[in-house]
């Protein structure tokens, strides 16, 4: 009886066992899918875009004017409807953070409205420049203050080859007209802008600030390659301690005793240095002992190198003019300015690069220009067949610490195409 019972039990056990395994595993099934289902139903919220003025994009309804002429920020502010009573609390609120009376024509400006109708005004937006704008909220308690947009920093390179002018071939290339000013400052003791030939091109490594998609200006250039009437300049910055300039790959310096011209841009060679020229005026020839620069009224004329003012004076023929003695060799004189830099006068020591003046057409002159004059041991010469030496070079203590700069940016440059360059 017992024999007979016993094989029954083993199965009644068996099958008990296999449901168990059945049922758990049913569970174990659910419960995984439900986790998969969990998971599945997690969604990431969108990333959050704001605009320029720290805004949620969409979240308002914007409303963008520009100022008129005449416009103040009273005008302004009525026009979106707001009360007397408030706008003149704005606008005594705003006196420390912003003068009122600096609003100006041409500027932009912005309502953020919420999406509710146009009695919904939540804020009010005046671009006090690229990167400032004043900001006025309007919810339970009124909000007066100055914000800075994002400004970013992008590392770029450059290149160009000349047709007209560097000013031309950077405009060519969407590049900011800033980059010439800044090259033409780096390279103003080597390369004599007004005497740009045509297939003289260049390679320039630098920073440039960004807000949005509109430069805010180049903030350094860290290495230039040009090439002008066939010559190669090279130029890279080195900072350290109390040194910041530019030198070429052998450390000296760019810079030089003076500079190649005395007008930093903008105009032309309109005539040289001559033994016998055909006087505009006088209609007969004579000697033209200096270099005439033909630019708009009112350029500012430049002292080409350290020195002293020796004369700062007026006469029939030249104008107004400056004479200035740079040291026991060198004098230079300025003519036809149509007046005089501040400050400019004789005895007054001046420095490389200050204003001396401005161009005008004073004395003898048909147009505004600067006949730029030279003398060297008593004897007027042609500076622009002048070598002249450079300012002090690099201190041997930084050479190492140079050179790896200058091999590092050197690779930079010679990786940049110019634009009738195809990689292969």
């Amino acid at each position: 009886m017992i024999d007979k019972v016993r094989p029954r039990l083993i199965y009644i056990l068996a099958a008990i066992s296999l449901a168990v395994i059945v049922v758990f595993s049913i569970l174990y099934y659910q419960r995984s899918k439900s986790h998969s289902n969990e998971e599945e139903l997690v969604v990431e919220e969108p990333e959050l875009v704001l605009d320029e003025f720290g805004f949620e994009e969409g979240q308002y309804l914007v409303r963008s004017e520009t100022v008129r002429s005449g416009q103040t920020l009273s005008h302004i502010l009525a026009t979106f409807d707001l009360m007397p009573l408030t706008i003149h609390t704005i606008v005594d609120e705003m006196q420390e953070v912003f003068n009122p009376r600096r609003i100006r024509a041409g500027q932009t400006y912005h309502g953020y409205y919420n999406p509710g109708g146009p009695d919904s005004l939540r804020y009010f937006i005046y671009e006090i420049s690229m990167l400032e704008y004043l900001k006025i909220g309007f919810g339970d308690s009124l909000i007066v203050e100055r914000g800075e947009k994002e400004m970013t920093t992008l590392k770029r390179t450059a290149s160009g080859i000349i047709s007209s002018s560097l000013w031309n071939t950077l405009s060519a290339n969407n590049l900011s007209p800033e980059l010439a000013i800044r090259l033409s400052e780096v390279l103003a003791w080597e390369v004599d802008f007004y005497r740009i030939q045509k297939g003289d091109r260049f390679k320039v490594v630098f920073e440039e600030n960004f807000v949005g998609e509109n430069s805010a200006g180049i903030t350094r250039i860290d290495a230039v390659y040009f090439v002008h009437q066939g010559r190669e300049i090279y130029g890279f910055q080195f900072e350290s301690d109390t040194i910041n300039g530019f030198y070429n790959p052998q450390g000296e310096n760019l810079r030089k005793v003076f500079l190649k011209a005395p007008l930093e841009f903008g105009g032309r060679i309109s005539s040289r240095f001559s033994h016998s020229r055909m006087h505009p005026i006088l209609k007969h020839r004579r000697p033209h002992y200096g270099t005439d620069y033909a630019a708009p009224h009112g350029t500012p004329i430049l002292a080409v190198g350290d020195g002293v003012v020796t004369e700062a004076a007026y006469n029939s023929g030249n104008g107004n003019y400056v004479r200035i003695r740079h040291n026991s060799v060198y004098d230079t004189q300025y003519l036809h300015m149509s007046r005089f830099g501040a400050g400019i006068r004789s005895g007054t020591r001046v420095t490389q690069g200050q204003v001396i003046g401005y161009v005008g057409a004073t004395g003898l002159a048909t147009g505004p220009h600067v006949c730029f004059r030279f003398w060297k041991n008593g004897q007027q010469v042609d500076h622009l067949r002048e070598e002249f030496p450079s300012a002090d070079p690099l201190h041997p203590d930084y050479h190492e610490q140079f050179f790896e700069i200058r091999d590092h940016f050197t690779k930079e440059l010679e990786a940049i195409l110019f634009t009738e360059e195809i990689p292969v």
